[in-house]
């Protein structure tokens, strides 16, 4: 496809982008509203907790661990090769976990879904940054963001849809149409690019980054879901991932064609903005997703109602995401991003005192401010990592923001995840100790399982019926105390964010680096077609 072609058909293919990532992002969220169909042994596959906490990780683990090698494969064997490569891999894995006949098959199906997932994740916004124009690349990457806030909302809603009216392996399989469509359009409307001079490959540096966001990442899933950081292989993985990380950026500063240019984070476009969305993502992560307990065990709605209360959410990120390139030129970056994440901290000063009984219309309110106010930080902050590194570099620079934003989100689903089960074990520890006294049906194994979480504790009371009624209201004021804990976590991490962004983001945005460095390459053939 000639560059002309390629510029005619742009908007077609973010359309196709949009595609590959509403099916790639929304199978992030999807899983969480059938972990309670797979734990039942009639209806899923009997899943135990540690099963069902491993489906979910084995996809986040291969995803985040291989973000960054596929980013700089990208950039070296072609970024639309690795597109449909990626999306090939992925819709034969959903049909794999579709069809999985236990647990241990789920699990390794995930895993090779995230492998799939990895491939494609970084190519969206290399291919954004190479095809438009920088006039029009900040619109693009809202409309990108927008389409990420989306897929985040509709895949509970879309989860809870597909389980009230068919077999749970339903979520998986509807990726495999939206996977052919991608692929279908993929040819027409996505031109091929890569780095014309990409030097030498570092293939040490691509080894060194692999074993080392791997073992981050299983550390900090595995001391989240222990709710320690005491086991021997949960600080030896995070001591050893860092320390594998460390000798990858001291390479990476030596070599002479480094995957990762650490030079890039002497801007303060692209350290500042990395920063900021790897503190808002840590503090919202957990957040969010114990927020879904809220709904399905406090609540006690349906997996499908759930999520039609995520919807306004994305309506917040699919109106402000596209719109805050217009208010980044109106207010500067720094005093909109500002505003944005004042606007989140308040949700988390409203998370503190949700109850039982809140409004939904308030919480629905909150739910739309702070989905919005992401959107308004996070649209400029991603602009300005593609637009600060040269368009060559672009998978790289993709991949750095993908591989902290996954980072954060699981540091923050562990961390908060950990103060919210101490919280609770501590909250619901007498009312248990009471039932177990006066009931001999209940076992030490199953009690201490129900002391582990909410959903533990509702499953024994529904195991007990009339017995099991006096655990409800304890379990429910144990987990809101605990959630409480947690956002003002969050807010204290949010008011970090904001003291990164008023000192150290730039005022006035600057000019685009990467259009700056294709002009100073030799042969690059950078210059767009009149419009």
């Amino acid at each position: 496809m000639d560059e002309q072609t390629a510029y005619r058909r742009r908007w077609g293919g973010l359309a196709v982008l949009v595609i590959c990532l509403l099916v790639i992002v929304a199978d992030n969220t999807i899983l969480n509203v059938a972990l309670r169909t797979l734990s039942d042994p009639v209806l899923g596959l009997g899943a135990s907790q540690s099963q069902l906490a491993w489906a979910i990780n084995s996809y986040t683990l291969v995803f985040a661990g291989l973000l960054f090698t596929f980013g700089v494969l990208g950039d070296r064997w072609g970024r639309r090769r690795l597109l449909v490569a990626g999306l090939v891999v992925f819709g034969a894995a959903s049909a794999l976990s579709a069809y999985s006949q236990s647990p241990e098959q789920l699990v390794w199906a995930r895993a090779v879904m995230g492998f799939g997932a990895s491939m494609v994740m970084p190519q969206t916004l290399s291919v954004i940054t190479n095809v438009f124009p920088p006039e029009e690349r900040g619109r693009a990457i809202g409309l990108w963001a927008g389409a990420v806030g989306l897929a985040m909302a509709i895949g509970p809603s879309a989860g809870g849809l597909l389980l009230e009216n068919f077999w749970w392996g339903s979520i998986f399989l509807v990726n495999v149409p939206f996977v052919v469509v991608g692929l279908a359009l993929m040819y027409v409307l996505i031109p091929e690019s890569r780095d014309e001079d990409a030097g030498r490959p570092d293939v040490v540096g691509v080894l060194l980054s692999i074993p080392g966001l791997v073992l981050i990442i299983y550390g900090i899933i595995t001391a989240g879901e222990r709710a320690s950081l005491s086991d021997w292989d949960v600080f030896g993985s995070l001591l050893l991932g860092v320390a594998v990380i460390v000798l990858f950026l001291v390479h990476e500063a030596r070599t002479p064609n480094p995957s990762l240019d650490v030079r890039f984070f002497r801007d303060p476009r692209f350290s500042v903005s990395i920063a900021t969305i790897m503190v808002l993502f840590f503090s919202m992560a957990g957040i969010i997703f114990f927020l879904s307990f809220y709904w399905q065990s406090v609540r006690e709605f349906s997996p499908f109602f759930a999520g039609l209360l995520v919807l306004p959410a994305a309506l917040g990120q699919m109106i402000f995401a596209p719109l805050s390139p217009t208010l980044v030129r109106l207010l500067g970056p720094r005093t909109l991003a500002a505003a944005g994440v004042v606007a989140v901290c308040c949700s988390f000063v409203f998370y503190t005192q949700i109850a039982v009984d809140t409004p939904l219309p308030l919480i629905i309110g909150f739910f739309f401010l702070q989905a919005s106010a992401m959107a308004v930080v996070l649209t400029p902050a991603t602009d300005a990592i593609m637009s600060s590194v040269p368009s060559g570099k672009a998978g790289a620079a993709s991949a750095v923001q993908n591989t902290v934003r996954q980072i954060a989100t699981a540091m923050g689903v562990a961390v908060l995840g950990a103060v919210i089960s101490f919280h609770y074990r501590a909250g619901i520890a007498p009312a248990l100790r009471t039932v177990a006294e006066e009931s001999e049906d209940v076992g030490p194994g199953e009690l201490r399982s129900a002391g582990e979480s909410i959903e533990g504790t509702m499953a024994l009371a529904r195991r007990l019926g009339a017995e099991g009624e006096a655990l409800v209201a304890p379990a429910k004021e144990a987990f809101l105390a605990g959630l409480h804990l947690a956002a003002l976590v969050s807010l204290c991490f949010g008011v970090v964010g904001l003291v990164v962004v008023l000192v150290w983001m730039p005022r006035d945005a600057a000019v685009h680096r990467s259009d700056r460095g294709d002009r100073e390459s030799e042969g690059s053939g950078s210059e767009r077609p009149a419009s």
